[in-house]
């Protein structure tokens, strides 16, 4: 397996192998170029979008300033929508669902490094280059998600479809669908019902 194949599949790999660093830099480059556009020029950021997210539906629309290490692990539905600075850190793969909403400051982070610092430092290779071991968790967020502000979704999570996640959440668990979910370490509050219905909104 490449280092790349290992990564996405989860298994600890080598951070600094197989052009991984340069497809890092790719993206870091395109997500500079897109946060640095206003957002009246809807065509180029569009255009560095569809180049950043390989996989993504239509509706799609990201505020700005957006950072991910890939962008090929990421998976949007439709009508995904990211208020300002959304993070993922993509080494494995995050599956965002349709009709998404995700507020500013939010971090969607996959790697995760050994907790033993001897496993966990960087390591000298022959040529004197520096390296680390690390691995990865998939995240997953069903349809119909409100992800509020400053909301951090940790590797191996899913969110189920429905689900409201409280501003300032650290989601280190699954959260069952239809849930209102909230707090460090974030855990679910009650189920959403249609008690929650709001007048003068039409279905």
């Amino acid at each position: 397996m490449t280092e790349f194949e290992k990564m996405v599949a989860g298994k600890i790999y080598d951070a600094s192998g197989d052009g991984l660093p340069e497809l890092r830099a790719k993206a870091h480059k395109l997500c500079a170029e897109f946060n640095a556009l206003p957002e009246t020029e809807e065509t180029k950021r569009a255009k560095i979008i569809s180049l950043l997210l390989t996989d993504a539906a239509e509706g799609v629309y990201i505020q700005g300033p957006f950072f991910c290490d890939y962008g090929s692990n990421i998976k949007t539905g439709k009508n995904f929508y990211a208020n300002f600075n959304f993070t993922v850190l993509d080494c494995c793969p995050v599956e965002i669902g349709d009709n998404v909403f995700v507020g500013p400051n939010v971090s969607l982070l996959t790697p995760v490094h050994p907790f033993l610092w001897q496993q966990r430092n960087a390591r000298i290779k022959a040529d004197g280059t520096l390296f680390d071991y690390e691995y990865a968790k998939p995240i997953k967020i069903e349809n119909n998600c409100w992800i509020a502000g400053n909301v951090t979704v940790i590797g191996g999570v899913s969110i189920g479809e429905g689900c409201v996640i409280g501003a300032g959440s650290v989601v280190t668990r699954d959260i069952p669908a239809n849930s209102l979910a909230a707090g460090n370490p974030c855990r679910v509050i009650r189920q959403i019902t249609d008690k929650d219905k709001l007048d003068g909104i039409k279905d």
